[in-house]
């Protein structure tokens, strides 16, 4: 288990870092953008982004980094003992609560009810509260890349 910690503490820094970067992407200049089209053209281009990312790279990512810093968590539980167990813990729980948690319980239910309802006065309560849980997402995957850096 020893030699799969390292490589998996890599992939993890690795993966959190690159899905904290498409959040940071989205918070920090995509939603903005899209808030500033019209409401219909900005539904219809968040509709496009969240049918196509599903179908993309970011999925095997999304999930495999997941799975990866349950396991360093729990590793992390069960090896107390271990100086990166600290770090493996606090990565792994910030991601797996604050990126995917967030994103299953907040950021996928608002998608789905924008794309049932479309554009017009969901289009702006979409766009706040999307971004607001978005803002958690980019914490939380930049504070767990962070936190297996420090480890490694």
């Amino acid at each position: 288990m020893e030699a799969a910690i390292v490589p998996l503490l890599w992939f993890c820094a690795l993966g959190c870092g690159a899905l904290g970067g498409l959040c940071f992407a989205f918070s920090a200049f995509i939603m903005r953008a899209l808030g500033r089209i019209d409401p219909a053209a900005g539904a219809a281009a968040m509709n496009s982004i969240n049918v196509v990312i599903v179908r993309s790279l970011f999925m095997p990512l999304f999930l495999g980094t997941t799975l990866g810093c349950a396991v360093l968590a729990v590793l992390g539980f069960v090896r107390l003992e271990d100086p990166r167990a600290p770090g493996m813990i606090i990565g792994g729980t910030a991601y797996v609560l604050g990126m995917f948690v967030v994103t299953m319980a907040c950021n996928v239910p608002l998608n789905d009810a924008l794309q049932k309802a479309g554009a017009g006065d969901t289009w702006r309560a979409y766009l706040s509260r999307w971004t607001a849980w978005n803002h958690v997402r980019t914490l939380a995957s930049t504070g767990a890349s962070a936190a297996f850096i420090a480890v490694l």
